[in-house]
């Protein structure tokens, strides 16, 4: 520096203001007057209004995503995907024939009764298609259509317990009947479950690769999902077993009080009924509050933090 010369340089910012940051562009926005210059286009924020829909499910119904190449664990649960949807297909055309149906009822209207098994059929193998498309292309569309074809193949307008009896059942037992209607119901929510967790973990999957979020012990998180899928249906299955065999479970408990009581209660009509279902329920709730009252939920989750420590 020259002789003479003063390094003060606070002459340089008189009359200015120093900011720490670039000034808000919202901020200024707002005390722009009208007639003035344009809004910035990041200024005026963007407001999604939802539909009825959306209000209703609290989100879009079919929201639109675009993912990586799917990872391992995305693959292993489309296989699991696939395959359970290949057993509800078939367990769908052996525990719910046509019988009772609005394309059965209309075929038998229209005089052509093999159009009602024909339309039966159809319906199965398009909810295959829509869940083919949608495991393999991760299109939450393709699952959606899947989902309503398999769930309308299963109303029934007018059907008793006789149609069960006829047809491929028609050589199984009651109880084996029972079995595969229970069979047919958790497969049915399995499969609802797993290709659900096709698309939320794509999502994780794509957010981890692309560095939006950072998840520690991913395997972890896999392996709890896995045991899950293991143990939830063995319950469903075990709780929805107890409330179809009520008329077969009384009996065999007042067996060991009174054997003419059971056969009685074994032959009773109202146990087969909606009053046995409604029974059945009863004691699954009792059940169930026995669990929770001895706090074994919580007893088995901390035995399992017990083991990861």
């Amino acid at each position: 520096m020259a002789a003479g010369q003063s390094s003060d340089t606070s002459h340089l910012y008189e009359g200015k203001v120093i900011r720490a940051a670039a000034p808000s562009r919202k901020k200024l926005a707002g005390k722009m007057k009208a007639g003035g210059a344009e809004l910035p286009d990041d200024a005026v924020p963007e407001v999604h209004i939802p539909t009825f829909v959306e209000s209703l499910f609290g989100g879009p119904l079919v929201p639109k995503m675009k993912f990586l190449p799917a990872d391992r664990m995305v693959q292993t649960l489309q296989l699991i995907g696939g395959g359970l949807m290949m057993m509800l297909a078939v367990l769908t055309y052996l525990v719910t024939p046509a019988d009772g149906t609005f394309w059965n009822g209309f075929a038998l209207w229209m005089g052509f009764d093999a159009l009602g098994q024909i339309l039966h059929l159809l319906i199965v193998i398009a909810a295959l298609g829509a869940g083919f498309f949608g495991i393999f292309r991760r299109d939450a569309r393709g699952l959606l259509a899947s989902y309503v074809l398999f769930i309308i193949i299963s109303l029934r307008f007018a059907a008793s317990k006789d149609t069960f009896d006829t047809g491929m059942l028609a050589e199984v037992g009651e109880f084996w009947t029972k079995q595969l209607i229970v069979l047919y119901a958790v497969s049915l929510v399995m499969y609802m479950e797993v290709t659900n967790g096709i698309i939320r973990f794509s999502m994780l999957d794509t957010s981890i690769r692309t560095g939006e979020v950072y998840v520690m012990n991913v395997k972890k998180v896999l392996s709890r999902y896995h045991i899950s899928l293991i143990v939830t249906p063995i319950i469903a299955a075990f709780v929805a077993s107890c409330t179809l065999l009520i008329n077969v479970i009384i009996p065999w408990f007042f067996e060991f009080f009174d054997k003419e009581t059971s056969v009685r209660l074994s032959q009773s009509v109202e146990l087969t009924s909606v009053y046995g279902v409604a029974l059945g329920t009863m004691f699954v709730f009792v059940l169930v509050a026995t669990l929770f009252a001895a706090n074994i939920p919580l007893r088995i989750q901390q035995w399992r933090e017990a083991a990861d420590d």
